[in-house]
């Protein structure tokens, strides 16, 4: 591939920011995309079979809600005959039984349902959807009915901190292969609603050893990812394993990006699908090119013994926290904006997604 660029592996697709959930931590963009400004179905198939020629082995079907897009079956359907595996990114709450054995049968590799909590009362308290906790245990249970590969996904906060015990004997019953521990990344809703949800020193503490403990004891049985919050660490996490390094998302109107948050950069501009090529703007667009590999590091980051391990961390947090997206993440402890990450003021205010409008185009 030209330009020195790696050939990218992964593709996390937004099908949709339609929702029926309004989830205060959801890090899609406060201005929610309608349903006339989505990827039609033939320019998405297009965009796939393109990201297999590009080399991508593994799509992720995310959202928004993702089973509300019609033509679900076709995508999936599509990337199987392109030989790529597809993992359903879902709430489950919209997801029947007979339609997931419809996505099996296209070709569906593995699914991965999101748990606002691990009870009903708090499932409806985050979500705000009646019977949110029961309609995603059935489709846990469909889907090892089916055999397919089920991870439960628990997005960690203060309001569901306390409840990460239950996430795991929750994850044991429903037979999942995977528990992802996922601590809230603040972005979109989330950094809106970042006073309000997050969790105190001690109560991330008393989680990590939990965790820590959990997946000695389990192993063999689940598995247990865990991504660690930024806020009380010492080192950034290597966010996307490097930005553009193997990996790049597309949003529902067909702008690409090398991460989830990257249109946060207010700096940068991105290019749409419907408009040039998947292989030419992985190795020629600016946007993709403006943090690889290392030299638009600052000094700092150049002589870090850390350099090849966090790539720099993510380069979001540190536009949202400096204004300055070749800046130090402030994650790290090395960061002159260390403490400011963490210094904002508390509420226990949570504003839900207003999203009445784009449900009724469902």
């Amino acid at each position: 591939m030209s330009g020195g660029t790696d050939i990218p592996l992964g593709l996390l697709a937004e099908l949709t920011h339609r929702c029926p959930l309004q989830c205060g931590y959801c890090s899609n963009p406060l201005e929610l995309l309608k349903a006339n400004r989505e990827l039609d179905t033939e320019t998405w198939l297009d965009v796939f079979r393109q990201a297999a020629d590009l080399g991508v082995l593994q799509v992720h079907l995310s959202g928004g809600e993702p089973t509300l897009r019609q033509d679900l079956e076709d995508i999936v359907a599509c990337l199987a005959r392109s030989g790529v595996y597809t993992n359903l990114i879902t709430a489950a709450v919209t997801l029947p039984g007979d339609r997931l054995k419809a996505l099996k049968n296209a070709g569906l590799d593995h699914i991965q349902i999101s748990f606002q909590g691990a009870t009903d009362e708090t499932t409806f308290r985050i979500g705000h959807y009646k019977n949110a906790f029961e309609k995603k245990r059935a489709a846990a249970r469909q889907a090892r009915a089916l055999g397919l590969p089920l991870t439960i996904n628990a997005p960690i906060h203060r309001l569901n901190i306390e409840e990460v015990p239950a996430f795991v004997d929750l994850a044991l019953e429903l037979d999942a292969e995977r528990l992802e521990i996922a601590n809230v990344q603040y972005y979109g809703w989330a950094e809106l609603n970042k006073a309000a949800l997050l969790p105190d020193r001690e109560q991330v503490t008393q989680q990590i050893d939990f965790v820590t403990r959990a997946r000695e004891d389990l192993t063999g049985v689940l598995n247990i990812d865990f991504v660690p919050p930024d806020y009380y660490a010492d080192y950034p996490k290597p966010c996307m394993g490097g930005w553009a390094k193997d990996a790049f998302m597309i949003a529902p109107d067909g702008t690409m990006l090398p991460c989830h948050a990257a249109q946060s950069i207010t700096s940068l501009s991105f290019e749409n699908v419907r408009e040039k090529p998947l292989q030419a703007i992985w190795e020629r667009s600016d946007s993709f090119n403006a943090y690889r590999g290392t030299d638009w590091m600052s000094d700092r980051c150049k002589a870090c013994p850390r350099r090849d391990i966090d790539f720099g961390g993510c380069r979001c947090q540190a536009f949202a926290v400096t204004g300055n997206a070749t800046e130090t993440d402030p994650a790290c402890i090395k960061s002159p904006f260390h403490e400011e990450l963490r210094a904002f003021p508390t509420s226990t205010t949570v504003h839900k997604r207003m999203i009445g409008a784009t449900i009724a185009k469902v």
